[in-house]
């Protein structure tokens, strides 16, 4: 990944908080010599050395886990959004002003293994679905569904760990600019009502 050090954010809280609010990570690993790609929430352990989640047992990516080259690259994208010269001050000054794309990053390199243990497996749903469930104001639990069913779902699923070696991030959030134009696109950004532009204010001004 190009990452001028200005862009290079190497917080682990930071980065951990990405990961949990944009847990949905694009997983590439090598399989017989083609990239495998897959789409998963993954969660992230709390001394921030391990990743967690699951995938169907017929997904190449068990494959991979099992190959001689387990390495994986686990990359989670945060808010992003187009960026117009339009805002900056500086545009009046000379003109010489480009659109950009603002956008945060992190990337997890490590190795995957499988987790075979049933009881670990149930543990982790369970934990993933109490997590996610009140970001809709719902209480759904595991053991809502019938014990019968859970148990048929469960066996057609398989856990995977990924050993972080490396935890990279890139935050491009305007800071390359003059003060000047960054405070502005903030300005414009807090009077935009779409979503996109609020999710990437707050990465651009945090709360204290």
């Amino acid at each position: 990944m190009y990452l001028p050090k200005h862009f290079s954010v190497e917080d682990s809280a930071i980065l951990a908080q990405l990961i949990s609010e944009y847990p949905l990570a694009t997983i590439v690993g090598n399989l017989d010599g083609h990239f495998e790609i897959n789409h998963l929430p993954l969660m992230l352990s709390a001394d921030k050395t391990k990743l967690y989640g699951h995938v169907a047992r017929m997904n190449p990516l068990t494959k991979v886990a099992s190959s001689s080259n387990t390495s994986v690259t686990a990359i989670f994208n945060g808010p992003n959004a187009y960026v117009t010269p339009a805002w900056y001050p500086s545009k009046k000054e000379s003109g010489k002003v480009v659109p950009t794309w603002n956008y945060a990053a992190v990337h997890a390199e490590g190795s995957i293994k499988l987790i075979e243990d049933t009881q670990w497996l149930r543990a982790h749903v369970s934990q993933m679905t109490d997590i996610h469930e009140p970001t809709y104001q719902s209480t759904w639990k595991l053991d809502d569904a019938p014990e019968e069913y859970v148990q048929t779902m469960l066996k057609a699923i398989i856990g995977i760990e990924i050993e972080i070696k490396s935890l990279v991030g890139k935050f491009k959030l305007s800071q390359n600019r003059p003060a000047q134009d960054f405070d502005a696109v903030v300005e414009q950004m807090k009077k935009s009502p779409k979503e996109a532009l609020q999710e990437m204010l707050a990465y651009m001004r945090p709360p204290n």
